[in-house]
């Protein structure tokens, strides 16, 4: 019986060494709650970065519709950097209410591709062209831009057709218009789109730029909802409050042409195009 209990002995004794060691590799791994905490600060912090970084540098926004063709087409995806023009309540996430105008103020430009928020409704986002500071004299005659008096040239640059987002092809003709410069800033060149020299959007009043606002208009000029329409109607743009501008528009990262339904994967890759990736934006 002495060797059975020896046996017996022995036995316990390296079971209660397995579990003495088990016990010590338990107490020395990281618990379940140390791994949760640790898993949610990473995420807080990931949060955070990504927040100061819309707020105060960069923020993305996508083009849904022609306004801006040829400059900007629609399914274009763009950088806006937010600190271009300083920052107003809108540079904020849900915009709130928590001051008025900007702070370090940065005066745009003409020629400067612009995102703001709709003067008739807040929570949109507009992107257009900076045409008229204050003080300046905006007026179209004849499908022709007068600034202060003075036609804005813009030779023939060719023929154009202009896909719009319901798919719509529009013919005509691409000229370079050329903005005049201000104190710190050259004259800005770039190409827009004449559909017709017809309409009201191309025989307007000689608008006065009221200060603390700017004019703005779409480089598709006869397929643009901008400051040459100053009624009362819901979709009337009128002139833009500086208050309102979100950023300037620097960088295409992505575009997609969205011409098949999203369903059919195996046609992405030929909807990406490829040549307007990291294309900047003048």
């Amino acid at each position: 019986m002495a060797p059975r209990r020896a046996m017996w002995k022995t036995f316990s004794m390296e079971y209660s060494d397995d579990m003495a060691s088990t016990q010590d590799t338990a107490q020395t791994s990281p618990s379940f709650i140390q791994n949760l905490i640790e898993t949610a600060r990473s995420f807080v912090t990931i949060v955070l970065v990504v927040v100061v970084a819309r707020t105060f540098f960069f923020e993305p926004f996508n083009i849904p519709s022609g306004s801006m063709i040829p400059t900007l087409q629609v399914g274009d995806y763009l950088w806006v950097s937010k600190y271009s023009y300083g920052y107003s309540r809108f540079s904020f996430p849900f915009s709130p209410d928590i001051f008025s105008g900007r702070i370090f103020y940065h005066e745009p430009h003409r020629g400067d591709v612009a995102v703001f928020r709709f003067t008739k409704d807040n929570s949109i986002d507009y992107v257009k062209r900076i045409v008229g500071l204050p003080g300046d004299h905006v007026q179209v005659r004849g499908g022709l831009l007068f600034l202060n008096g003075q036609q804005v040239s813009c030779p023939p640059a060719g023929d154009y057709t202009a896909i719009d987002e319901h798919h719509t092809h529009m013919e005509g003709q691409l000229c370079l218009e050329t903005l005049p410069g201000g104190r710190t800033q050259p004259p800005q060149g770039h190409e827009i789109l004449k559909l017709t020299d017809e309409g009201m959007q191309n025989d307007t009043p000689d608008y006065v730029v009221p200060p603390g606002h700017f004019f703005a208009m779409g480089d598709n000029r006869d397929d643009s909802a901008d400051s040459r329409f100053m009624g009362d109607d819901p979709e009337d743009l009128g002139f833009v409050p500086i208050e309102n501008l979100v950023g300037r528009a620097q960088l295409v990262f992505f575009s997609v042409d969205m011409t098949h339904p999203w369903w059919q994967i195996w046609a992405w890759p030929s909807e990406i195009r490829w040549s307007r990736l990291l294309k900047g934006v003048h």
